[in-house]
């Protein structure tokens, strides 16, 4: 079993991003890297070396590619110059950065609604002691 790596920067702005992507001809997977300032090759490879444990790749979406089988070299550079002077992200690429951003959002949401509960449990807790005490004073 082959895995096929992929990364594209891109600017997108103001900033500039990288969307690294690895399939292994059924599934389809995605991390998206921020860099910031227009990077360098060596800043690039820099910070994949640096970040790739913590790199947050989306769930699996299907891959819709065939079989790689070898190509001719001269073909092979031909279909590298023209992915290089492509702009933007594949839309399967985009389709797996939506769910993972979509899966943060539900996680954030859940996360807040519990740090709301809590506090309005704190208060009202606060408000029955401010009562009980009111009472004792009599």
């Amino acid at each position: 079993m082959d895995v096929l790596c992929k990364l594209t920067v891109f600017f997108e702005e103001p900033f500039w991003v990288g969307v690294y992507e690895r399939s292994d001809g059924k599934r389809l997977e995605v991390a998206k890297i921020v860099f910031g300032a227009e990077p360098k090759d060596y800043e690039v490879l820099e910070t994949i070396e640096r970040t790739w444990q913590k790199l947050r790749f989306s769930p699996p979406v299907a891959n819709g590619l065939n079989e790689v089988r070898k190509k001719n070299p001269k073909r092979m550079q031909r279909v590298i110059n023209s992915q290089l002077s492509e702009t933007g992200v594949g839309t399967k690429a985009q389709q797996a950065l939506k769910i993972q951003q979509e899966q943060n959002k539900l996680l954030r949401k859940s996360n807040s609604r519990v740090k709301t509960e809590e506090e309005m449990k704190r208060k009202f807790e606060l408000k029955q002691q401010k009562k009980k005490e009111k009472q004792k004073g009599r």
